[in-house]
């Protein structure tokens, strides 16, 4: 056989400026033995175990017993060992120098030098735990060195690649102002694992799960202070700061590695975060977002099932068990103003977007409202919490929903949510008076109407006994209306509904009498106004801003 001792002009040298921080890419020793350039060698690994999953930097040819001092570490070195010492003791000595290098295995032909490796090399390897592998034929070092070479330039040319995407995606949202929750949307996505944003106290703000199952969430804040640094589980932690100014902390769980490196990934995600942060330094608070965020998914259907709600509640620390819940609907209130009553009743509530008013406080705003089982919402408690609502310009309302028990956990959450959905139908469907509480059992007939809504018999109805009202003039059309609206909610009593139309008692009557002839009725009927109170509800769940009821 020919001699392979190392030639310094043509000796396989890793190149110098050459970062490596991919998760994957690098191909361990197993998948080196498994080359074919390598297994025509017929390899035999003597000491291998799980020092076989480690990665191979580089590959280095030598038969030098000096070539340690050469060595980086995480080098593979394939050699025929034909320079090496006889001595044992200097066999040994050897061995551990290339243990102190940072050598990731040593491949040896046999046949040049060896018929067998001497004893002490394979006693010295194993107690050190460094792979040893013995070719049995002759094989083209060349040809391995080409082929891991290559393998490991252009895996580090495709992280090149990918960092580059990552930078120019996440870049990308910085600049645009893409929220939070979509910036964490995205890195879930990008690393197809679960990602946490969380606030320095350890709560969830944005959960993105990614298909994962939802219990991964379950006692996040206490499991999270144990979390620290990058963990052994595959996690990954990088803080969202900038100058000096920390805001958050992103968490990616364990998952399939990615070119560019996870920790790579976090970073750009982090680092989008931090940039619009300093550009918006009064926006909305990111933990009420991830609250409103998750608030919006549930009205929205987008959810997998009761556990997963219950834990990304639970999350939100909204804990079911041991709580009576609520699903409320607030008008004239702020979010900030609701999470700040419902902890003075020793609760905690989450915020939606209010409906049909954008990002602005108007409108009917979702609640869920948890508060202690022994608490009782209802009467004083509940006007208390309307109260602590008021500011000097408004007078808020709610609608409430039905109580629910939270000591169910899971099986609570369809009633919870059917809770919220009452609320909300409550408030769509009623002309509910300023500076009130309005609870959904009290309400039976607006309760018949959301429930059929959607009903054409209803709105044909509506529409057939209101229509000579609802032809007439714009001003005429709004007096009729609301004479009518207060007779049926005061029906017997023409005074009380008088002084509901907020007219006088003989302009109220006039209006009747014009409303009994426009419509062929008689308003002294239960019966018609029973039909009377019944259309006046669906239109009112039906119409326009300005006009009259649309189908």
């Amino acid at each position: 056989m020919a001699d392979r001792r190392e030639d310094e002009r043509s000796r396989t040298d890793r190149p110098d400026a050459v970062e490596v921080t991919v998760d994957r890419g690098l191909p361990t020793l197993a998948e080196v033995l498994d080359s074919p350039a390598l297994a025509v060698g017929a390899p035999e690994v003597l000491v291998g175990g799980a020092a076989l999953s480690v990665p191979v930097r580089w590959v280095h040819v030598s038969d030098s017993p000096g070539v340690a001092r050469l060595l980086e570490g995480g080098e593979l070195l394939l050699t025929t060992a034909s320079a090496w010492p006889s001595e044992p003791v200097d066999l040994r000595a050897l061995v551990y120098e290339f243990v102190r290098a940072g050598l990731v295995g040593i491949v040896i032909e046999l046949g040049a030098h060896y018929r067998y490796l001497p004893a002490v090399v394979v006693e010295a390897a194993a107690g050190a735990g460094l792979p040893l592998i013995a070719l049995h034929r002759e094989i083209k070092f060349v040809s391995v060195t080409e082929e891991v070479h290559r393998r490991i330039i252009d895996d580090q040319t495709a992280a090149l690649r990918a960092r580059d995407e990552v930078r120019t995606l996440f870049t990308s949202l910085a600049l645009r102002g893409a929220p939070a929750d979509y910036v964490v949307e995205r890195l879930a996505h990008t690393l197809r694992a679960p990602v946490v944003l969380e606030s320095l106290a350890h709560e969830v703000i944005v959960a993105e799960l990614a298909d994962a199952d939802p219990a991964v969430l379950h006692d996040w804040q206490e499991r999270s202070r144990r979390f620290g640094d990058d963990g052994d589980d595959g996690r990954s932690v990088v803080p969202v700061e900038a100058r000096g100014i920390r805001w958050a902390t992103l968490v990616a769980l364990a998952g399939p590695g990615h070119p560019a490196g996870r920790r790579a990934v976090l970073e750009q995600g982090a680092t989008a975060l931090a940039l619009g942060r300093l550009a918006d330094p009064e926006g909305e608070d990111w933990a009420r977002l991830g609250r409103r965020r998750l608030m919006d998914a549930l009205l929205g259907g987008r959810y997998g099932s009761a556990d997963e709600v219950t834990a990304l509640l639970g999350a939100a620390r909204l804990d079911l068990p041991g709580a009576a819940l609520f699903g409320l609907a607030a008008d004239g209130a702020t979010a900030a103003d609701v999470e700040a009553a419902a902890i003075e009743l020793g609760g905690r509530a989450l915020c939606g977007t209010p409906r049909g008013a954008g990002e602005r406080a108007e409108g009917w705003m979702p609640v869920l409202l948890a508060v202690p089982a022994p608490t009782t919402f209802a009467g004083g408690a509940a006007e208390r919490f309307r109260a602590r609502l008021r500011g000097e310009e408004r007078d808020p309302r709610l609608a409430v929903g039905p109580r629910v028990d939270g000591g169910a956990g899971a099986a609570a959450v369809p009633r919870l949510l059917d809770s919220l959905e009452q609320a909300l139908d409550l408030a769509d469907v009623g002309d509910l008076p300023e500076g009130a509480v309005h609870w959904v059992v009290r309400h039976p007939l607006l309760r018949f109407v959301s429930s059929l809504r959607g009903d054409h018999r209803l709105l044909e109805h509506s529409e057939d006994l209101l229509a000579p009202v609802l032809a007439a003039p714009p001003a005429r059309r709004r007096d009729l209306l609301a004479a009518l609206g207060a007779i049926v909610a005061h029906p017997g009593n023409r005074t009380a509904a008088a002084a509901a139309a907020h007219v006088s008692r003989s302009v109220f009557y006039q209006r009747l009498d014009l409303a009994e002839r426009v419509l062929g009725v008689d308003l002294d009927d239960g019966e018609v106004l029973a039909a009377l109170h019944l259309a006046l509800v669906v239109h009112r769940a039906h119409r326009s801003p300005d006009g009259p009821a649309t189908r």
